[in-house]
């Protein structure tokens, strides 16, 4: 809440102010991926629950949003989904991938995603689940910390360090007791990153996995490839053949992208 209730504090004064309501409304919603009282929403926005309620019910008659069934709690309703789904279908790098993501998949058996930076974060665009019944949870429109996700790393590893200082909100978070938040250990992790090919979270965003990906395109592009699952499936020498299998899957949708002249 604390990001949406900063962005209220610092809208600029060239903006609408009840349009820039309504989008930090949907910011806030999908950032919880939970519902909220209006009481909730006023304080996280920093506005007034009379101006709020207003905006909210306007939004939910047009379906941006929908209540529970007490009518006291506010949720992410179906227009957003389907816009959504309208961003994914439009994209040329999730229509491409699909191929790419199916074969990778199935010659890993284990969890795949595309990913794409977007500020401090990561954002799911595409998944194919593992085989194994032990399996990581991610969903499609999930968003994580970049710092702390093999996908974030691998895209972050493209920028100079100075670059890479201007993008992240320091002090970075701790997820884990593995995650790496000293800012010098950061970047020389990125730095190993940026030479051999490829990023590795090692229980970084969540204890038990593990995490390999490479970054798409060469050089500013914002995408990437990743394979996950357990570390009981995952050991130094299987997170080499799975590091060979998604340079060479990012190789193959890059390649299709540049034909497109996407990258």
């Amino acid at each position: 809440m604390e990001s949406v209730a900063e962005a209220a504090r610092g809208r600029k004064p060239e903006e609408v102010k009840s349009a820039a309501r309504v989008l930090e409304v949907l910011e806030l919603l999908g950032v919880q991926g939970a519902r909220l009282s209006l009481a909730e929403m006023a304080a996280a926005m920093a506005v007034p629950k009379s101006s709020l309620h207003a905006i909210l019910r306007t939004m939910e008659a047009r379906r941006w949003v929908d209540l529970d069934p007490s009518g006291t709690r506010y949720g992410i309703g179906l227009k957003a989904l389907l816009t959504g789904t309208a961003y994914l279908e439009g994209d040329d790098v999730t229509s491409l991938a699909g191929p790419v993501l199916d074969a990778l998949a199935e010659e890993t058996g284990e969890a795949v995603h595309l990913g794409r930076l977007d500020g401090t974060h990561v954002v799911y665009l595409a998944k194919r689940e593992s085989r194994h019944a032990l399996r990581m949870y991610s969903a499609v429109g999930r968003r994580l910390p970049a710092h702390a996700t093999g996908l974030g790393k691998a895209v972050l590893s493209q920028f100079d360090p100075a670059e890479v200082q201007r993008r992240l909100d320091w002090p970075l978070e701790r997820l884990t007791p593995s995650t790496v938040t000293d800012p010098d250990a950061f970047l020389a992790q990125l730095a190993e990153t940026r030479l051999r090919g490829w990023a590795v979270d090692d229980g970084e965003n969540s204890v038990d996995i593990r995490c390999v990906a490479v970054a798409l395109g060469g050089g500013q592009g914002m995408d990437a490839i990743s394979c996950s699952a357990p570390k009981s499936r995952m050991d130094d020498a299987r997170v080499e053949e799975v590091a060979q299998a998604v340079t060479e899957a990012a190789h193959s949708l890059s390649t299709l992208l540049k034909r497109l002249g996407q990258h």
